[in-house]
């Protein structure tokens, strides 16, 4: 049965395309199986996807099925896992962009902040107005002074930081600061409306 699995798995392999190696040894204990493995942001190799042909469980667990032939047939299983757990995907993500997610995958996209309390209701309108587009915005709401809550956003990579003063509470408008890249970029300000259009586009998922 192995054997079989085993050949079964090459020519399928070969039939890709794909460049692949031999790992002997490297099989589940009831079967070979085929191993994805995907290169990081530094170069290092993780394995997350596999398919493993499994002849072995079917017997072991008297498996069967009825055929068109009406009559009982083993079935074959194959296990399939395309990111492999879950958590596992999680962390090898975290590691490749070293917590500087994209817009679409940043847990939190954009955090408002308000030069002081007097421009808090227009701050909470341009919450209200990001998260009605179904983007994941935060409002600051500490005590600290506006130089340590925008430092905070950028420790914590936030992709936009979004400050609201006199002068953008009067235009109905934000001032954006995009991190990334090992610097923070001061865009220009732009209307609340602007604004949003542009994070709704970074926000679409890529494929």
């Amino acid at each position: 049965m192995w054997d079989r699995a085993e050949s079964a798995l090459k020519a399928a392999v070969e039939q890709t395309g794909v460049s692949w190696v031999e790992n002997p040894g490297d099989g589940a204990f009831y079967g070979p199986k085929l191993d994805f493995q995907v290169k990081d942001s530094i170069g290092r190799l993780w394995q997350l996807g596999t398919i493993q042909l499994d002849y072995a469980a079917p017997e072991r667990f008297g498996l069967e099925y009825v055929g068109e032939d009406n009559t009982a047939h083993r079935p074959v299983v194959i296990h399939r896992a395309i990111y492999g757990s879950f958590e596992r995907f999680i962390a090898i993500m975290i590691e490749h962009y070293a917590g500087n997610f994209p817009v679409w995958l940043a847990p939190v996209q954009a955090r408002v902040i308000t030069v002081s309390d007097r421009h808090r209701p227009f701050a909470e309108e341009v919450v209200r107005e990001l998260r009605g587009r179904g983007l994941r915005v935060e409002l600051d709401e500490s005590s600290e002074k506006l130089g340590a809550k925008i430092r905070d956003a950028q420790i914590a990579k936030l992709p936009y930081t979004l400050v609201v003063g006199d002068k953008e509470s009067d235009a109905r408008a934000v001032s954006p600061r995009r991190h990334g890249e090992g610097k923070d970029a001061e865009l220009p300000v732009l209307p609340l409306s602007e604004f949003a259009e542009k994070l709704a586009r970074e926000a679409q998922v890529p494929y």
